[in-house]
């Protein structure tokens, strides 16, 4: 295959993004099929840490909360796809918090070798 008059760059970059790209439309739509959505997610963080539901909401800087809250949102936005705009206002967070929270979500789950999927 040639390459992708829309993305510049060599041969090997273009096929490395589509596949990519492919990779992330399936495992949407595998969570979706298998039911995962914001509360099944929030079930499952709820668990791994202990919480209640609406502890994931509240503003709180402790330490398990902030953990939780970062799970929630890389998961949610990461594998879901979700909007952070939209998550944001949800969480009553600003777009660049749910954005430091995906970050710290990240490290916290290669850490720990948490997977919303197994």
């Amino acid at each position: 295959m040639k390459g992708d008059h829309r993305i510049l760059g060599d041969t090997a970059f273009v096929m490395e993004v589509l596949a990519e790209a492919e990779e992330k439309f399936e495992r949407f739509y595998e969570l979706k099929s298998k039911g995962y959505n914001l509360d099944t997610i929030g079930q499952k963080v709820w668990a791994l840490f202990g919480i209640e539901p609406d502890e994931i909401y509240s503003k709180s800087r402790q330490k398990t909360r902030a953990e939780a809250r970062g799970l929630y949102c890389y998961w949610t936005v990461v594998e879901l796809g979700y909007p952070i705009a939209d998550l944001a206002r949800l969480l009553g967070m600003t777009g660049q918090g749910v954005g430091y929270a995906v970050r710290r979500g990240e490290r916290i789950a290669k850490e720990n070798n948490y997977r919303l999927i197994d």
